[in-house]
């Protein structure tokens, strides 16, 4: 679990430039380390009441059992709640500047979280295209490598910045901020109002426990992938709001049952709202626009009285 392995932060990179996680004055948080890390190579054979695992009856093991939901090898449970903890707020505190940020700028940003292949920057690039001719439309990029899919969504006219993660298997919300500020530095677009979409790193795991700030997180599940995704990874689909089930057109040739995974969703998540497009065909989107358009109304109305 990358809140407690703290996978490849110093690898991060903005649109090919190197950002280091220190923070500035009112982003104040030292990730410096002050412990060694001793490599002793001894062996403990864990019995089921360690809190890290259990065996069943077939055999199959069961890992994340104990309270720290995870088992990382020399950890105990309590250190892993400990340390993931203190990973989780902080970056919930960098989120809290995110969203005041966005809501300063009257921006309904849209963190879309999926595995890779599910066609997100397909839809995403075909959003833009079709959203910036009525509204202020901008995208932030999270890959490990590459800025192929920025590329992508510059290609259609919407400013796009790329971050690079390294080997970090998500974003967090020092990225997103920075990529903002890059954002609004280069373009005046966001400054009134409209919709930032943010694409996270392809990971159905680790995004789910990082808050960017945003104003919802939307999971997109292809009809290639399987219906039983919401169950394997409840998680992310307890942490969405919306779940968008892509490559419609693909569900006459493969083995898809959609009421079956719309009650693996609502089984996990009962108030997850649901819908069916193909971002290939067009099939849906007016429906996928239609909810944005709601959300935008219903940000405005909040900001509103908040202003009152």
């Amino acid at each position: 679990m990358c809140t407690v392995c703290g996978c490849g932060k110093d690898d991060v990179k903005i649109d090919g430039k190197p950002h280091s996680h220190k923070h500035d004055h009112h982003h104040s948080h030292s990730h410096e380390h002050g412990h060694e890390h001793d490599h002793t190579h001894e062996h403990h054979h864990h019995n089921h009441d360690d809190g890290h695992h259990h065996t069943d009856e077939h055999g199959d093991l069961h890992f994340g059992q104990g309270i720290g939901g995870a088992h990382v090898p020399g950890l105990s449970q309590s250190r892993i709640v400990q340390i993931e903890q203190d990973i989780l707020g902080k970056n919930d505190h960098l989120a809290h500047h995110n969203r005041e940020h966005f809501a300063h700028l009257g921006i309904l940003a849209l963190n879309l979280v999926s595995s890779p292949g599910s066609g997100k920057t397909t839809l995403l690039a075909r959003s833009a295209a079709d959203l910036m001719q009525s509204t202020p439309v901008a995208v932030i990029e999270g890959d490990q490598q590459t800025a192929l899919d920025a590329d992508r969504i510059r290609d259609t006219g919407a400013p796009a910045v790329q971050v690079n993660t390294g080997k970090g298997c998500h974003l967090d919300a020092h990225m997103v901020g920075q990529a903002l500020d890059t954002l609004t530095s280069s373009t005046s677009n966001l400054s009134n109002g409209g919709v930032l979409f943010i694409e996270n790193v392809g990971n159905l795991v680790c995004p789910a426990a990082f808050d960017l700030g945003e104003a919802a997180k939307v999971v997109i599940l292809s009809v290639t992938e399987g219906e039983d995704k919401p169950l394997k990874y409840p998680d992310m689909f307890h942490a969405s709001d919306l779940m968008v089930l892509n490559k419609s057109d693909l569900l006459p040739y493969v083995p898809f049952d959609v009421d079956t995974c719309i009650k693996y969703a609502r089984q996990v998540n009962p108030d997850i709202e649901i819908l069916q497009l193909s971002a290939l065909t067009g099939e849906g989107l007016d429906e996928w626009y239609a909810w944005i358009e709601a959300r935008k109304a219903s940000m405005n109305t909040q900001l509103a009285e908040v202003g009152e």
